[in-house]
C-alpha cells in the first residue's frame, strides 16, 4: 500500500477559459465580480490591436517610438503627481531644469527667461494667448482706452488657435492661404500681417511647422515688419511663436535660422515635447523671453498638501513622467544626440519626397528642407496625370483608403480657406522612420497605384449623406 497519495496534475490553466472571458467585456455597467488580472490584460490588449500599429501612423506628428529606458522611468514615475511640487520636490526641480535647457535652447538671457512645462504644445499654445491678452489688455487699461475687443493674427494655424480665440472672446484673423498663377502660398508672410493689424491686435502668432504642409512661416520678415509698424504708428504687438514642430528641430538642424528670442520682437514660443522633442506622449512647453512678458496675475500661489506653490496651467494634477523623460533625452542624446536624430529623419524625408516625385503623377508641395520646414514630406496629384500610358482616375483619397489595407495611415485632406480645392497628402518622417520602413511604404504606394489603376471605381451612393465616405470617394472593386 502507498505511504501517500499523487497528487493529481493540475489543469490546463488557459486565460481564455477564466470566468472574466466568458462572455464579451463590459460595455456600459462595471462588472459585479472580480476578474483575473492577466485574463483582462490580454483581453484588453487584445482590442487594442483593432487601433493598428502606431509606427505606421505617418499623419502622427507624435512620437512613437521610445527606448527601453524611456519605458522604464515612465513605470518609475507613474505614482508622481508632478502638480504637488512639496511631495515631489525632485520632480519638481527636473521640471525646472527642463525649463531652464529649452529657454537656453531658444536663445533666451538666462537670469531672465521663465516657463512651464504642459500637457502638450495646445496648453502651451493656450498659456502663450492667455498672457497676449492680459498683457495687452493691462496695458489699455492703463492708457484709459477700451479693451473690450481684442483680436490675434495669425496664419493657417492649428484648431488650438480657434479654441483658444473662442474660449477666451478674441476676435482671431487668419490669413487665408492663396492660389496664384505662378505659384501657390501655403503660410502667411508680412504684407499680409500688417493689413489685419491695428490697436487691438493682443499679438501675432507664427508657425514654426505648420500642420497642413510642413512649412516654416517667415517669421524674421513678420517681425521686422512689426517693428517698422511700432516706429510708423506707436503700435507695439508682441510676437508668439508656435513651434510644436519647430522648437526642437530648427535648433539642431538649421541653427543659423533666426526664429527664436534672438528676434526682440519674440516674446514667448510653445513647443511640443512628445513631437520631436522625443518625450512621450503629454508633454508640452512654453516659455517667455522675459519675466515681465507673464503677466503675474496669471499665476497663482496654491496652499497645496502642506506647500505654497505657484503655478500657471489649465492643466492642475498630471503625471510628471512625461517631464522625466524629457530631461533623459535632453542629457542622454545632448546636442550631438538631437543634431543626429532630427537630420536622419530629414535625410529619410528627402530620400521618400525624390521617390514620390519619380512616380511621376506626383507634384510636390514640400520636401523635408531643414531650413524651410520639419521633415515631411506633402504632396498633390498632377493635372491630367498619367500612369503606364494610362490616365489616372483615383484621387488621394482613395490612395489613402487603399494603403489602409497594409495598416499604413497616410492622411488626404484639403487645404484651408482660399485653397480648398487643393487636396494633398502628407507623411510625418519621426525618429524610428528608417529607409528600410519608407522603402516597404513606397512598394505599397506602388501596388496601391497598380491596383486603383486596374480596377472600376465607383462612388458609392446609397443615400448616405456623410463625409467620411461617399463624399471622398470610397469606392467598389469590380
Amino acid at each position: 500500500m502507498a505511504l501517500h497519495e499523487t497528487k493529481k496534475s493540475s489543469e490546463f490553466d488557459d486565460l481564455f477559459d477564466k470566468s472574466g472571458a466568458q462572455k464579451p467585456l463590459s460595455k456600459f455597467e462595471i462588472p459585479e465580480k472580480e476578474s483575473d488580472p492577466k485574463t483582462m490584460y490580454q483581453l484588453i490588449k487584445d482590442e487594442l490591436m483593432l487601433d493598428g500599429n502606431s509606427r505606421q501612423n505617418l499623419a502622427t506628428f507624435c512620437q512613437t517610438f521610445a527606448e527601453e529606458e524611456v519605458h522604464k522611468l515612465m513605470d518609475d514615475c507613474l505614482d508622481k503627481n508632478m502638480i504637488d511640487k512639496d511631495e515631489y520636490p525632485q520632480t519638481a526641480e527636473i521640471e525646472n531644469r527642463c525649463v531652464n535647457m529649452i529657454a537656453s535652447l531658444w536663445h533666451a538671457k538666462e537670469s531672465e527667461a521663465t516657463g512651464t512645462s504642459t500637457t502638450g504644445s495646445s496648453e502651451a499654445c493656450m498659456l502663450g494667448g492667455m498672457a497676449m491678452k492680459w498683457r495687452w489688455r493691462n496695458a489699455r487699461k492703463a492708457a484709459g482706452k477700451p479693451y473690450d475687443k481684442p483680436n490675434l493674427v495669425c496664419g493657417p494655424v492649428q484648431v488650438c488657435w480657434h479654441k483658444f480665440a473662442r474660449y477666451w472672446d478674441v476676435e482671431l484673423r487668419e490669413i487665408p492661404m492663396a492660389t496664384g498663377e505662378k505659384q501657390n502660398r501655403y503660410v502667411s508672410n508680412a504684407e499680409e500681417v500688417l493689413k489685419l493689424c491695428d490697436e487691438n491686435t493682443i499679438g501675432v502668432v507664427q508657425t514654426l511647422g505648420i500642420t497642413f504642409t510642413g512649412q516654416y512661416e517667415p517669421i524674421l520678415e513678420v517681425a521686422e515688419a512689426l517693428d517698422k509698424l511700432e516706429k510708423s504708428k506707436g503700435i507695439d504687438i508682441p510676437l508668439h511663436i508656435d513651434a510644436a514642430s519647430g522648437g526642437f528641430l530648427a535648433p539642431f538642424c538649421a541653427p543659423e535660422l533666426l526664429w527664436d528670442f534672438r528676434i526682440p520682437r519674440v516674446k514667448s514660443i510653445s513647443s511640443s515635447g512628445h513631437k520631436f522633442g522625443l518625450a512621450p506622449l503629454g508633454c508640452g512647453w512654453v516659455i517667455w523671453g522675459n519675466k515681465k512678458d507673464l503677466p503675474e496675475d496669471l499665476i497663482f500661489n496654491v496652499n497645496y498638501l502642506g506647500g505654497n506653490m505657484p503655478t500657471f496651467a489649465i492643466n492642475f494634477s498630471r503625471p510628471g513622467g512625461q517631464i522625466v523623460c524629457q530631461y533623459y533625452n535632453l542629457l542622454r542624446l545632448g546636442k550631438e544626440g538631437y543634431t543626429k536624430v532630427q537630420q536622419g529623419c530629414y535625410d529619410v524625408g528627402k530620400f521618400f519626397a525624390k521617390a514620390i516625385k519619380d512616380f511621376g503623377i506626383f507634384e510636390l508641395v514640400y520636401d523635408s528642407n531643414p531650413h524651410e520646414g520639419i521633415p515631411a514630406v506633402t504632396w498633390k496629384l498632377k493635372k491630367d496625370a498619367t500612369y503606364e500610358g494610362k490616365k489616372v482616375e483615383f484621387d488621394l483619397y482613395q490612395l489613402s483608403d487603399v494603403l489602409r489595407e497594409r495598416g499604413w495611415l497616410l492622411p488626404a485632406y484639403s487645404l484651408p480657406a482660399n485653397c480648398q480645392e487643393i487636396i494633398v497628402q502628407r507623411v510625418l518622417i519621426r525618429h524610428g522612420c528608417s529607409y528600410d520602413l519608407m522603402e516597404l511604404l513606397l512598394k505599397d504606394i506602388k501596388r496601391s497605384i497598380h491596383k486603383l489603376q486596374h480596377i472600376k471605381i465607383t462612388k458609392i451612393d446609397d443615400g448616405c449623406t456623410c463625409n467620411s465616405c461617399c463624399s471622398k470617394g470610397s469606392f467598389n472593386h469590380s
